[in-house]
């Protein structure tokens, strides 16, 4: 691909991806696919894609995994097409309005940014990461493929200490791992930010401490909505007098216990007719707070009962001691299903007062949400999404 820079990537914009060095005459010069259709796996690939489909006015799929079309279209105009994470289900595609992608993307010029890609870049979160540090003229960090797995959280890690980085958005799985990896090192972090998941109040309070000079934020975004607001006050959840004014053209509201959204960057077609489009997103307001307490598609029914894994992995996230924590269902023949839990301890904890401990925080949650077995591991796996896998709830 050769041709004219666009207007949304700085002249001063660099991205390091491995051993590779990119600005954009090397990004200008990558063979780009044809067909509208890319493998987005690396920040290179999938930057001159966007570039080169916009140049040739043609839609864009971002696919994730195998650069399979499976009966894709690009249709008329510059659009991107991306692929959701599954994470509770199968992955579905949504089209953006390039525009609409770029919503709330500031690209303020930081003098000395570093970033850090944390998300897969073909999913709406790295492309907001990416698209932003373009925008800006900062330096991107990229080790693809190196989120799933905690070796890989180890890299990026490594990578961050070497480069310096100032700028890292992450899921709160990822922080977790990352604070572990890290260790006592410096970092000279300006910007901590998490999205993807639900934000809990002991991380939160744990990344406050550990980077005191940072902006502390959480973002609440999805690739059918887009993004749609962060919050920056240090708690978890959102304000909920959101719901009666909501920041940045949004509206909120909460039905049957599920937020719901009316947002002008949401992809086009999937709102009602009214403009309200349901996240998915189990929420409960308590007091001036309104918290995310799991998925309507992660409940799991336990001998009857629907049981919320995540609301019960914050439960033992919460427990001193705990690095990190996974709760998942297994198949049971009699209850149909079982929840299960995988802990990763602090840095010299006993694990047999850790397992007491974990045991009473538990005792008041009904017996179909107390995990049936706990298991102790140096870490929890994530997706290239960085997130724990949620499939198999019912």
């Amino acid at each position: 691909m050769t041709g004219r820079r666009p207007a949304w990537i700085h002249p001063d914009f660099r991205l390091i991806e491995g051993e590779g060095l990119f600005g954009w005459p090397e990004l200008a010069g990558l063979a780009v696919p044809t067909g509208g259709v890319v493998q987005a796996d690396r920040p290179s690939r999938v930057l001159a894609a966007l570039a080169a489909a916009e140049a040739a006015g043609q839609g864009l799929l971002l696919a994730r995994g195998a650069a399979d079309p499976d009966g894709w279209q690009p249709g008329q105009g510059f659009s991107v097409t991306l692929e959701s994470s599954g994470t509770t289900g199968a992955p579905k595609r949504l089209c953006h309005d390039f525009d609409r992608l770029r919503g709330r993307l500031r690209g303020v010029a930081e003098e000395g940014a570093r970033w850090l890609l944390t998300y897969d870049p073909g999913a709406f979160a790295g492309l907001q990461v990416m698209l932003t540090a373009a925008a800006a003229g900062s330096l991107l960090i990229a080790l693809p493929g190196a989120v799933s797995g905690g070796g890989g959280i180890a890299g990026l890690a490594a990578a961050a200490r070497r480069h310096a980085v100032t700028h890292v958005s992450g899921t709160p799985s990822f922080w977790r791992a990352f604070l572990m990896a890290l260790g006592e090192a410096e970092l000279p972090l300006r910007a901590v930010t998490l999205g993807g998941e639900a934000a809990d109040q002991p991380l939160l309070d744990r990344l406050a401490e550990r980077f005191p000079g940072a902006r502390l934020r959480h973002i609440y975004a999805s690739t059918e909505a887009g993004a749609l607001f962060a919050v920056a006050d240090g708690r978890a959840g959102f304000p909920a007098a959101w719901l009666d004014e909501a920041p940045d053209g949004l509206a909120l509201r909460i039905a049957d216990g599920v937020l719901e959204v009316r947002s002008p960057r949401a992809a086009p077609g999937i709102a009602d007719a009214e403009g309200w489009l349901t996240t998915g997103d189990l929420v409960e307001r308590q007091d001036d707070r309104v918290l995310f307490v799991g998925r309507l598609d992660g409940l799991v029914n336990v001998g009857g009962v629907k049981v919320s894994p995540e609301a019960v992995e914050r439960r033992l996230l919460a427990v001193g001691g705990v690095a990190d924590a996974a709760v998942s269902a297994v198949p049971s023949p009699i209850t149909g299903h079982l929840l299960t839990a995988t802990i990763v301890p602090a840095p010299d904890v006993d694990v047999e007062v850790l397992r007491a401990a974990l045991r009473t925080a538990t005792t008041d949650l009904p017996p179909a949400a107390r995990p049936r077995a706990l298991t102790f591991a140096h870490h929890i796996p994530l997706s290239a999404a960085g997130k724990k896998s949620r499939k198999g709830a019912a």
